[in-house]
């Protein structure tokens, strides 16, 4: 950002349940804390009237948890109208320097197509990155920036007239895969994605099979992500490549068990309007090095 320019304005949103008493408070201080934007915050108590919350910062109370996506749709709603990008952060994530936004939002300055930016997410005792926060399938080197076509959806920013030409994220998919159905969705209208590695954020190291419907939802929603997105013929290749590595990877039989079942609810509908991806876009997606068959 140029001496002079007007400070990015940016809407942050944070769900809650208020089961996080200590990581909460330091989420919330280091996002109040940032400096070179204009900030405006909401909080969202998924089923909870949110506790902890600093002065100043709006709260919105939800009478029962609608899940990840559609809890951060409402929150994204409930940000003033002037605010150009969406940021959505985890409760238990820390942004360690005050420039972190900023930094973020000076990318979008001299690329129009630029839809999101994603951070580098680290644990703050390991110091390691996760595989599944590298928004690509080469992700032994976490240190290098690029185009990325999905996204790590708990520690972003958005364009907001983006995220609103496709309608947001997916609120019916509960939890899991929300990222990438919203990332090939912006990807598809014309937009991108960029990785910054540069810019960090702090995240414990969490497993997300702590989840008890984890197996069941990641595999329903993996079918929903390909049935609303996918040109039909993909569809079949894109499931059977993701049937092989279940098989291969799952050696518990109760995960392998729910997994199926989440299969088969998948099947059986309910994974709203299907809005399939332009061939142009399935190509775009493979050359920026992830086919939307894995």
């Amino acid at each position: 950002m140029t001496a002079g320019a007007p400070r990015p304005k940016v809407g942050a949103v944070v769900l809650t349940m208020n089961d996080r008493p200590e990581e909460f408070p330091r989420a919330m201080a280091s996002l109040l804390a940032q400096q070179g934007v204009d900030l405006d915050v909401v909080v969202v108590g998924n089923g909870c009237c949110p506790a902890q919350v600093p002065a100043g910062v709006r709260t919105i109370e939800l009478p029962e948890n609608v899940g990840i996506p559609e809890g951060r749709n409402v929150g994204a709603a409930a940000v003033t109208d002037d605010r150009d990008y969406l940021f959505f952060f985890d409760n238990d994530a820390v942004l360690p320097a005050a420039d972190a936004l900023a930094r973020l939002a000076t990318e979008f300055d001299d690329d129009a197509r630029l839809a999101y930016v994603q951070p580098r997410i680290i644990d703050p005792n390991s110091g390691v990155t996760q595989r599944r926060w590298v928004p690509r399938l080469k992700a032994s080197d976490p240190t290098r920036p690029g185009t990325v076509t999905v996204m790590a959806e708990g520690v972003v920013l958005i364009r907001r007239s983006a995220f609103q030409a496709v309608g947001g994220w997916p609120g019916h998919f509960f939890l899991f895969h929300e990222g990438i159905d919203l990332a090939w969705r912006l990807w598809d209208r014309g937009y991108t994605g960029r990785y910054l590695p540069a810019v960090t954020v702090h995240h414990p190291a969490t497993n997300p099979a702590r989840h008890v419907t984890f197996y069941r939802l990641n595999a329903r929603n993996r079918v929903w992500l390909a049935r609303r997105n996918l040109p039909r013929v993909l569809i079949p290749f894109n499931l059977a490549t993701w049937l092989a590595l279940t098989l291969w990877r799952f050696r518990d039989r109760a995960a392998l068990r729910a997994s199926l079942s989440g299969l088969r609810e998948g099947l059986r509908g309910g994974h709203g309007t299907r809005a399939p991806m332009s061939w142009r876009t399935v190509v775009q997606l493979t050359r920026c090095g992830r086919p939307p068959v894995v």
